[in-house]
């Protein structure tokens, strides 16, 4: 009887951590893990036709055994999803919504090394909205204003952590320039390469990545104006080895595949103006069905296009903070090691297939053992696509 009690309460504490805080259910039913716990679904639901989705007016009890509460969660009824998943390799060209200062410097005046940004407050990672009033929309903006100056204060309003903020920025005379100086770099664009995970016939939107992208000096997710997909053909490919992470590398074409105008902590988004293979049509797999075990990657590592490679998954977590780390992938195929020596830059955002239906996409190598990376749920792709405008 200790024993069985010990495993029951052993149980409820591994049901506490492993099971999701939201569930996604198709139609009013029970729904099982592991034959173990279940959660009822609610039968007085609220029906959202707008944003095409049933929610569920309380939480319910997911119980061990059916009889046992472990934990509540909300549970949100939703239609069945299909995308179209792509897998193929393309350029990013981002454009960014203000101008982004990346570092300050000293300024050699003659009572010594002054650093005005910094004096006036300015930050790295700051976003330059506007300086004496007008509205700052490229870097060859900003470094024109600040060129332009007999020494004059300027006024500068910035948006730090979605706050705004002003301040006051008096440049220093340079000594060895022979000109007055504010001491900021600053950065309006940025380039790279990445996958496209699906295309979402709803609103004919794209997904792609699976991760923000951020600034290389600030690490600060860039916030977007505009940006372009293009094609990209994979011309080279660097092998991944333990303590460091490969990459591929691309040729960008003229070709537009689409326009970007969200940046994410799940992925970058956009709409698609390209064809579209058809013949890989997937259905969206709830979080709570994704389960270890076996998986197939859609990749591009060559000119060939996409590829499906095993992997198997070696971790679930539901944790609702481990927004781009909802499981782990281990590569099991000989021919993708071989190539690539596990997982490389460039193929954030390949696809993960399961039990025949999209359950993620790849977002992170692990650098140590670069066979391992993360993945984040296809369903917060999928959820985070239907905002594209």
């Amino acid at each position: 009887m200790a024993v069985v009690l010990i495993i029951i309460y052993g149980l409820i504490g591994l049901g506490n951590f492993i099971l999701p805080d939201q569930i996604s259910a198709y139609s009013p039913k029970s729904i099982s893990y592991k034959n173990i716990y279940t959660v009822n679904v609610p039968n007085d639901t609220q029906v959202d036709f707008q944003n095409n989705v049933r929610v569920s007016p309380s939480e319910s009890e997911i119980k061990l055994l059916g009889i046992i509460p472990v934990k509540s969660a909300r549970i949100s009824q939703v239609n069945l999803k299909k995308v179209f998943v792509s897998g193929e390799s393309f350029g990013i060209k981002l454009y960014t919504d203000g101008v982004i200062v990346v570092g300050t410097k000293d300024v050699d005046t003659s009572k010594g090394r002054s650093n005005p940004a910094k004096s006036a407050g300015l930050e790295k990672g700051d976003i330059i909205v506007s300086i004496n009033n007008v509205k700052m929309t490229s870097s060859t903006q900003v470094e024109e204003t600040f060129n332009d100056n007999n020494g004059k204060d300027y006024k500068i309003r910035v948006k730090r952590n979605g706050n705004y903020k002003t301040f006051t920025l008096t440049p220093a005379y340079s000594q060895s320039e022979g000109r007055y100086k504010v001491g900021v770099w600053v950065r309006d664009s940025t380039a790279g390469i990445g996958t496209v995970t699906f295309y979402n016939p709803e609103n004919n939107s794209i997904a792609a990545l699976g991760h923000p992208i951020t600034d290389v000096d600030t690490n600060e997710i860039m916030p977007i104006l505009n940006g372009e997909a293009v094609k990209a053909t994979v011309t080279k490919l660097y092998k991944s080895s333990d303590g460091e992470a490969g990459s591929l590398s691309c040729d960008f074409s003229n070709d537009v595949i689409g326009s970007l105008s969200v940046n994410s902590t799940c992925g970058i988004y956009g709409k698609y103006s390209c064809d579209i293979d058809e013949r890989r049509l997937y259905q969206i797999a709830p979080s709570q069905e994704v389960e270890k075990g076996r998986a197939q990657l859609l990749c591009t590592i060559d000119g060939s296009g996409p590829q499906l490679y095993n992997v198997e998954i070696t971790r679930v977590s539901y944790r609702e903070n481990n927004e781009e780390k909802n499981m782990i992938v281990k590569i099991t195929d000989e021919r993708l090691i071989k190539k690539t020596g596990g997982i490389v830059q460039g193929m954030s955002g390949s696809p993960l297939i399961q039990n025949g239906k999209l359950i993620g996409a790849l977002t992170h190598v692990i650098v140590d053992n670069p066979e391992k990376g993360y993945a984040i749920f296809a369903e917060k792709m999928v959820q985070k696509s239907e905002e594209v405008k």
